[in-house]
């Protein structure tokens, strides 16, 4: 069964660290991923840039599209990344989510792939 972890980092955080520590928990995050991917676990897997001028909204409305450029100055966390997994139950998916590194500065959600009417 296919599983979303999606890492809820507080906006602004990234900016609190040094640039050594931003590459030390970069690389702490792709060791994590290449472990995922020899367990067999990872569908696909990766890093979201900060919500900054390059971040987007869009809303359709009444046949329009409307664009909201970022930064999105409400938001109190972003989506800092993401990770499609196969696993065999729930459980498993948890206990991944459990050792992502993420978890110990960000919130790591765990959702079942499904179709939208669930």
């Amino acid at each position: 069964m296919a599983y979303m972890l999606l890492i809820h980092e507080p906006v602004g955080q990234r900016a609190l660290r040094s640039e050594a520590e931003g590459h030390a928990l970069y690389e702490r995050m792709l060791r994590f991923r290449d472990g995922l991917r020899q367990r067999g676990l990872l569908v696909v897997g990766e890093s979201l840039a900060s919500q900054d001028a390059q971040a987007a909204q869009v809303r359709v409305q009444d046949g329009k599209a409307r664009v909201l450029d970022g930064p999105f100055a409400e938001a109190k966390e972003m989506v800092g990344g993401f990770f499609l997994l196969n696993c065999e139950s729930r459980e498993q998916a948890l206990a991944v989510a459990a050792e992502c590194p993420a978890a110990a500065w960000a919130t790591v959600e765990v959702r079942a792939v499904a179709p939208c009417y669930r």
